[in-house]
């Protein structure tokens, strides 16, 4: 089997595949067109986010068998054509989804105990404890939309704070013993946090906009590690100015390019990501919830066992 690599991965990935057998090559910095080119010559692509593999490269890749995304969504992926030319698709959500866990707990932890804004406060020389008062995750309840590999990894950490942890999923019967499936009504009434753990849909496109926001039934914090698409951030600033949004804690903004390597489509930064960034009630990172170092191995194996899974 001929494998072509378009992105850097965990140095494991190749070696597994050597070991099965197959025959590697790397382009890291050829255009899209050039290796639409050639793509001809492959029955399989693993690729991270470098470009969107849209109709056009798959109806190049006449002899590609699979397309091996390492990392949780297949958004850049053209689905549906690549299905119909019977290409399998492969992805690893459980690569990361412990990592995205943490990062949302960290995250959610931080911003309720100032810790930013403390740190920041004691490098310039000053010292307040009581403008610092935190709160405690202990009989908050915690909403999650969406409940697959992530929201279930975020829910395992929250089992030992003592919180209810709901979630609300458009499939049925998906809560376990660290969550109980709720409605959206009934998420939306009892939550003191939501957390966004939805993949890139049309469902979840834009999902958080104000008549989302003005359903909850009293001010929330919200927590966003999955695609910042979810979230309309002009919203989200008006929620954070009128009070109904309390905090916002955001590993993925809506500005991000598709690729996730760049934050900006072009140089404009909007008035909303002006308020984010100088705003004491934000935390943010850079697309990192999934970027650790032992999710960067996680991934790359799993890439490789279900490849050989389907095909040896």
């Amino acid at each position: 089997m001929k494998i072509l690599h378009i992105d850097t991965n965990h140095a494991v990935l190749k070696e597994d595949l050597i070991a099965l057998g197959c025959e590697n090559h790397e382009d890291y910095t050829s255009s899209k067109q050039d290796i639409e080119a050639k793509i001809h010559l492959y029955d399989g692509i693993v690729i991270r986010s470098r470009f969107n593999i849209d109709k056009t490269f798959i109806n190049a890749a006449s002899n590609l068998k699979f397309i091996a995304r390492v990392g949780a969504g297949l958004e850049s992926i053209d689905v549906d054509c690549a299905k119909a030319k019977s290409i399998k698709l492969i992805a690893a959500p459980e690569g990361n989804r412990n990592a995205v866990g943490e990062h949302a707990l960290g995250m959610l932890l931080s911003l309720f105990n100032n810790i930013k804004r403390a740190d920041l406060e004691i490098r310039n020389g000053t010292w307040l404890r009581e403008p610092n008062r935190g709160l405690e995750l202990e009989g908050k309840t915690v909403g999650l939309i969406g409940y697959g590999n992530m929201g279930k990894a975020f829910a395992k950490k929250l089992k030992g704070f003592d919180c209810e942890v709901l979630c609300y999923d458009i499939k049925e019967n998906v809560g376990d013993k660290n969550c109980k499936q709720v409605s959206l009504q009934e998420l939306q009434k009892k939550a003191d946090v939501l957390s966004i753990h939805t993949p890139h849909t049309k469902q979840s496109y834009k999902m958080v906009n104000s008549t989302f926001i003005n359903g909850f039934a009293k001010p929330f914090y919200i927590i966003n590690t999955a695609r910042g698409t979810a979230i309309v951030t002009d919203d989200l600033v008006a929620g954070l100015e009128q009070g109904t949004i309390l905090g916002a804690c955001l590993d993925v903004l809506e500005y991000e390019k598709l690729s996730f390597e760049n934050l900006f489509e072009n140089d404009k930064l909007p008035k909303a990501f002006q308020y984010l960034i100088t705003s004491e009630r934000v935390l943010l990172s850079p697309h990192i919830a999934g970027w650790t170092i032992e999710s960067k191995y996680k991934l790359a194996k799993t890439i490789t066992q279900k490849i050989q899974q389907h095909f040896f």
